[in-house]
This record gives C-alpha cells, sequence and structure tokens, in this order.
C-alpha cells in the first residue's frame, strides 16, 4: 500500500544556494552576498556568486524536475532581486525572472510552492536594522505584495519564512564577525523572532487580501524532533514533553514560534524562562500573528533519543549506535514518524514535509553515473516512518525531498552535497544520481515501492548537461 491518493511528491530549493547571478539584471546584494565574503566565514572562501547557475539554466533544471515525476517544486524567492533595496523600486527582470520560471513549471504540470524568505535579507534593509527593526513587518508586505501581484494568477501555494529558529543564526546575527559569537543578545534574539512572527502574520493577510488564485498559506519552521528511547508510555510522554515544550533558555524547540500563530500567546514555559528578556509587545501584535494558515511546513533531517526520568526528561546519547551522514548527523529514521504525530497533535492543521535528505561525498563514477545507494536506504528509512505517520492518522499532505541540486550549502560552502542531481560546480554540468531515478519510482508508485527492499542501483537518466 502506498500512500493517500493526492499526496504530494516534491522537491525544494533555495534561492542563494542554487541561483548564482548575484548581481546580474540589477539584482541587489542581499546579506549572504557579503557573508560569505568575510574571511574565514565560509569554508574554503565559497560563495553564492555563480552556485548552480540556477538563474541560466532554469529551463534545463526544470526538465530534471520532469524526469523525476515531480508533482510540485518548492523554491524561495531572493527579495533583493525583486527589490535591489528591499524597498520601493521593482526591479523589472528580477521579477521577470520567477515569472518565466512559475511559467515554465505550470507547463510541465508541476505546482509552485513559492518560500518568499530563505535568510537572505536585502542588505540595504540588513544596514537599517534588518529584523530588529519593527518596520520589518511593512517591509516585508511591500516584498511580498510585489509577488503576489505578479504570480499569484499561476502560484496558489505560499510559504511565508523557512526556519526561523536558523533566520537569526544562519542569515542575520551571521553579519557580525565569525570569531565573534551570535553578535545579538538573548533579548535581542527574541525580538528578531517576533519581528519574523509579525512579518509572517502581515504577509499572511496581504496574500489572502491581494491573490489572484484562492491561496494557501504556511510557513516552514524546523521540526525540532525527538524519539523516545523506547516505546514505553513513560518514554513517549518524555518524548512529547521535549517536542510540545520549552526545555532551555535557547531557540531550538517548536513551540516559541508556532503557539503565537495558533494560539495567540508564548509558551507559558517559554515565557517563565524568558521572562527577563521577553519582546516588545505592542498592542494589535499577537492578533497580527495569529493570523490563521493553512498548513504547516516541517523541516526535519535528524532526532534525538530521550526517556523519561527521576526528573523529567533527560536526553539518551546514542553516539556508538547510529550512522551518520556526512555532515555528521545522526541518521534517525524515527524522527519522520514523532515529529509529525506529535507536532501534529499539538497543532489541528495540514502538515507537509518540506525539508528532508542526507549530504553525501558523492561524485561521477568511471561510467558516468553517481552511485549513492546510502541516499536511497536512508530515504527509503525515513519514508517508511513517514507512513506510519500518515497510517497513525496524521494529516501529512506531501513530502518535499531537499534538494533537487547539490548547492552551496551555507558556512559549509559546496563541501556538503544534498541533492538528487550531481552538479559539477566547475562545468555546470548536471548528472541525476541513481537516488532520482529511485526517487522517480516513488513517486510513481506513489510509494507503493517503499515495501520491497530498495533498488540500490536504478537505470539512471541519461547524464544531462547544461
Amino acid at each position: 500500500m502506498g500512500f493517500p491518493e493526492g499526496f504530494v511528491w516534491g522537491a525544494s530549493t533555495s534561492a542563494y544556494q542554487i541561483e548564482g547571478a548575484h548581481d546580474a539584471d540589477g539584482k541587489g546584494p542581499s546579506i549572504w552576498d557579503e557573508i560569505s565574503r568575510k574571511p574565514g566565514a565560509v569554508k574554503h572562501g565559497d560563495t553564492g556568486d555563480v552556485a548552480c547557475d540556477h538563474y541560466h539554466r532554469f529551463a534545463e533544471d526544470v526538465g530534471l524536475m520532469t524526469n523525476l515525476g515531480l508533482h510540485a517544486y518548492r523554491f524561495s524567492i531572493a527579495w533583493s532581486r525583486v527589490l535591489p533595496h528591499g524597498t520601493g523600486e521593482v526591479n523589472a527582470a528580477g521579477l521577470g525572472f520567477y515569472d518565466a520560471l512559475v511559467d515554465k513549471l505550470v507547463e510541465a504540470n508541476i505546482e509552485p510552492y513559492i518560500t518568499l524568505y530563505h535568510w537572505d535579507m536585502p542588505l540595504a534593509l540588513h544596514r537599517r536594522g534588518g529584523w530588529l527593526n519593527r518596520d520589518v513587518a511593512d517591509w516585508f508586505a511591500e516584498y511580498t505584495r510585489v509577488v503576489v501581484d505578479r504570480l499569484s494568477d499561476r502560484v496558489s501555494k505560499w510559504i511565508t519564512i523557512n526556519e526561523p529558529q536558523c533566520c537569526w543564526n544562519m542569515g542575520y546575527s551571521d553579519q557580525s564577525p565569525p570569531d565573534s559569537g551570535a553578535g545579538l543578545t538573548h533579548a535581542e534574539a527574541l525580538q528578531v523572532f517576533h519581528n519574523n512572527l509579525r512579518a509572517h502574520g502581515r504577509a499572511t493577510r496581504v496574500i489572502r487580501e491581494h491573490a489572484k488564485t484562492t491561496p494557501s498559506v504556511g510557513w516552514a519552521p524546523v521540526g525540532v524532533t525527538w524519539h523516545p528511547a523506547t516505546e514505553t508510555p513513560d518514554d513517549i510522554e518524555a518524548c512529547r514533553q521535549m517536542i510540545q515544550g520549552v526545555r532551555k533558555r535557547d531557540v531550538w524547540n517548536n513551540t516559541w514560534y508556532n503557539d503565537p500563530i495558533f494560539f495567540g500567546h508564548y509558551p507559558e514555559d517559554g515565557a517563565k524562562l524568558n521572562h527577563d528578556d521577553m519582546p516588545k509587545i505592542e498592542p494589535g501584535d499577537m492578533d497580527l500573528i495569529k493570523t490563521p494558515m493553512d498548513f504547516m511546513g516541517i523541516n526535519t533531517y535528524q532526532s534525538g533519543a530521550v526517556r523519561m526520568g527521576d526528573n523529567g526528561p533527560e536526553a539518551v546519547s546514542e553516539k556508538m549506535a547510529r550512522p551518520r551522514t556526512n555532515f555528521s548527523w545522526p541518521v534517525s529514521p524515527e524522527a519522520l514518524y514523532w515529529g509529525p504525530k506529535l507536532i501534529g497533535e499539538r497543532y489541528d492543521v495540514p502538515l507537509y514535509m518540506t525539508e528532508n535528505g542526507m549530504a553525501g561525498f558523492d561524485w561521477v563514477s568511471l561510467d558516468g553515473r553517481v552511485h549513492d545507494p546510502y541516499r536511497i536506504d536512508f530515504i527509503t528509512r525515513y519514508l517508511r516512518n513517514l507512513k506510519r505517520a500518515v497510517d497513525d492518522g496524521v494529516n501529512m499532505r506531501g513530502y518535499f525531498h531537499w534538494s533537487l541540486l547539490d548547492n552551496f550549502e551555507w558556512r559549509e560552502g559546496y563541501e556538503q552535497r544534498f541533492g538528487l542531481t550531481h552538479v559539477d560546480f566547475q562545468t555546470g554540468k548536471r548528472t541525476p544520481k541513481d537516488s532520482s531515478a529511485w526517487y522517480a519510482k516513488v513517486i510513481a508508485t506513489n510509494g507503493a515501492c517503499l515495501d520491497g527492499t530498495p533498488e540500490y542501483a536504478p537505470n539512471a537518466p541519461d547524464t544531462q548537461e547544461v
């Protein structure tokens, strides 16, 4: 038995990680254009200046998606490509690029899922305070209106912000020198998150008010996930408390971001822990943040084990028991069962797995193919757990693999390869990996092929040079 009828199979990317063309056709600089130029900020001095050159090669990349049989493609828009200064003048060429990409997707019968913000704030707005400035919600609303006015006749799926937990340390506080720490106090960080939430609320209202086709709006936080050390009632309860609570004075949790949207207030346990550093909340803020969403994306790659101790939940070390990806992330397929199950238990909203995948050492073999059996094995295990969640009644609507292409992996540069397609970053040559052919079969069978032993070396599509 496969996944439910209508289940969406897709792949995800983000603008800075694949587009390149960093200063082409009137694009303004983003914070990541500056971060990547700081000595020591990114491994090997890599930048996203060229990346996958998707800006010039998008038509061929849609061809890769067609070969996969993707139902949907999730991609982000570079704010500073559309509004070079973040507000004001619209860059017609930049907006035209996304217009052409959407046309090509629609022509291929691939539904666009647009993410409005994936960590690349316009540098001009950062210099005006960025996410610390309350005006950021207005700036984001203006940007959203421009995109919606142009694309919403063909686009109905909208994701406002990707991974608010990471916006701070992977695209905002990184503006400080790499050796200076986060660069923000804890109180400032919480204000950044509050303004993230306000911007999400404003953007959601703009989409609903101005979209030309009936919109479906969500956002895509990290699904901070744990799994019970044993499936006993006590350990399952420990897992629930970890996934549905704020246990530390840090930003790595689920409820600090989602409770305000769904319940209209910050979680009580988090508010106690952060009592002295709570963000400034002005009248109307929480009503704005609580603007209803249609779905929630979850980005999940791994989980940690937890058990119930004498004093509550306690983490269990599994260092010796777990294989690890090239990123040194533990292979923990249970994440795609317990994360959706317990996040879905708290928030009654349709869910999408908007990112999931693994980094590997991938290269083109002498036979001209890229053999990545570990990725096929990894995703098979994870998808079986996602299917278990669906069978248990979790309202999971789709799965988006991260990523379509090998790409620029932030501070890791080009060292970590997550793609279903290998990219030679010197020549731009695309080579679909064995996992690409395998994922095409998963899509074609709606996941039914996951029941048997994985085919680790399926017949791959021909190499695609672009």
